[in-house]
This record gives structure tokens, sequence and C-alpha cells, in this order.
């Protein structure tokens, strides 16, 4: 497949009882240059609020806004994300999370840079408290050299500052020249083929609990010979500052989840045996887009 003005793109979008940053989310997502073609909110077991929310959101939403609910059962991303991609049908799936503000330009990059053979790896400029508080508040996001974030330093990898500022820019044609294979991979701002999902069988669902699941599906991906592209000076989103919600170092080697992120690298296996392909059935009639009815699709 290669990519072309007439690429379908589904925007998947992670939340878990968080409905003011998913409002912002959406709204950013709604004011896209390059509108997705739906947007399928993957949702880990959220409170009714949530789903009350997309009803209202989604009857004056410019795209098709769909849910995917499932009962909350503790941290469960990889298996609702897998329902999501289960339920699109678009050729391209740009996946990001429920507290992240887009720039309108967003979509747009993410379709500029795709290829075949390759998934994409963006990153996120994490607000300061205070700019999380405005943005909540209303405030309008800004994206820039004068963002209040924190940036992580090379040289302590476990503080933050207020340097490198230029990762905030928009420079579109200097991001076709520095999208290359490096960067960390991170779940809240990366785009797939929808075929490569589908073909590494998604997300792994043996992983329960927080952490990792996105750095196991990208060992399958580069093991399937895709290549990973960290997009820079394109793609920006500001990530809303809030308390991690684990209560352990989830690089702690000993934890169940990356035991089988090692044991992916090791075998240099490639396709899941618990992901997306148990739950295709499930979708075969579509899902239910929320501007065309009052109720909420409730998939489990």
């Amino acid at each position: 497949m290669h990519k072309s003005s007439s690429t379908t793109v589904s925007m998947l979008i992670s939340t878990y009882n968080w409905r003011e940053a998913l409002a912002l989310a959406l709204r950013s997502v709604a004011w896209q240059s390059r509108l997705p073609d739906e947007v399928i909110v993957a949702d880990d077991g959220s409170r009714e609020d949530t789903a009350s929310l997309l009803r209202t959101i989604a009857k004056g939403f410019p795209v098709p806004l769909r849910h995917v609910w499932q009962p909350d059962e503790g941290f469960r991303k990889a298996r609702i994300l897998n329902r999501g991609i289960a339920a699109m049908r678009s050729d391209y799936v740009i996946q990001t999370d429920g507290d992240m503000l887009l720039h309108r330009h967003f979509v747009a990059d993410h379709l500029r840079l795709a290829r075949p053979g390759r998934f994409l790896q963006g990153t996120r400029i994490r607000t300061t408290e205070a700019e999380t508080a405005r943005l909540l508040a209303g405030g309008k996001p800004c994206f820039g050299w004068f963002v209040d974030a924190y940036f992580r330093d090379n040289a302590d990898r476990s503080t933050y500052h207020y340097g490198r500022r230029h990762h905030t820019l928009r420079l579109p044609w200097l991001a076709r020249l520095k999208s290359r294979s490096s960067g960390h991979p991170m779940g809240c701002n990366v785009s797939f083929w929808r075929e490569d999902l589908l073909r590494v069988n998604g997300y792994d669902e043996r992983m329960h609990g927080y952490g990792s699941e996105d750095l196991e599906l990208d060992v399958r991906l580069q093991n399937a010979g895709l290549r990973r592209c960290q997009i820079k000076f394109a793609g920006l989103a500001l990530h809303l500052e809030h308390r991690c919600v684990s209560t352990m170092d989830p690089s702690d080697p000993e934890l169940s989840n990356n035991k089988l992120l090692y044991a992916s690298r090791d075998t240099c296996s490639v396709r899941s045996p618990q992901g997306v392909d148990a739950h295709l059935g499930d979708f075969a009639g579509g899902l239910v887009d929320l501007r065309e009815t009052s109720s909420t699709n409730v998939a489990e």
C-alpha cells in the first residue's frame, strides 16, 4: 500500500476516567486541518459519565465518533486497543491518548510522512502543572518556543528542565529530513498501517497492568521487518500533566509485562498469541456512529 490522498485514516484514542481531558483531546481532533475519517475512543472501563460526554460531543462532531468500552477489571489497555483496531476499517491508524491535545496539523503530518514498510513514532510536549490547569480551565493550547512545558535533560534522564525548546517547533521540511529510525516507543503518539497491525496480531493481551504494551508491539513490528521512524518537528501534541497510574517502577525486569517484552525480543516473535484476531468477528457489522444514535455501543 502506498501513501496517497485517498488513504483513509482512523484516530484511535485511549481513555480511562478523565472526561475533562478527553473533551479537550476531541476538540483538538475536530479542529484538524485534515480530519480523520473516523475517531474511535478505546475506553478501558470508564464510568458512565464518559459515555454521556461522548454522546454530547458527537452531536456536533465533524466525523464519525465511535466508542468501544470494556468493564473495569484493572489496566487492560492492550485488549481495548485491539478492540478499537478490530472495529475500524481505515487504511491507516493514528493512535494517541485521551490526555493529548493535538496540533492543528497533527493528522496531516502523520499522513505526509507515512510510507510502506515503516511506522511512525511521535513525541509529546509535557505541559507543566500550571499550564495543564490553564488548559483544563479552557485556555487555548499553545505550541512553539514559548510553550510552558517540561523537557527531559539528556545528561540526566531523571530530571526535567526548560531547555530543548526546538522540539516544540513545527517545521515540515525539517521533519522530512529528520524522519529516521530512532526514538523511544510511546503509545501516546504513534501511527501504523492497519494491515501491519493485523499481520503481527496487534497488542499482546497477556499484558495486564501498567506499562510495556507499546514497547512489546514495537519489538514485534520490527521483527516483522518494519522500520520505526521518529517524527521530529511535526506531529506535535501536548501531554497534560498528571500523576502516574503505576505504583511500581514500570521498567522493573521482574514485572510480568516486561518478561513478555524480553521474550519477544529474545525469540524474535512476530505475532502475538493473544491479540486482535480474537475480536475481528465481534465488529464484522461495524461499530455505531454516536452521531446517529443517543445510545452507547457497549461491546464487551
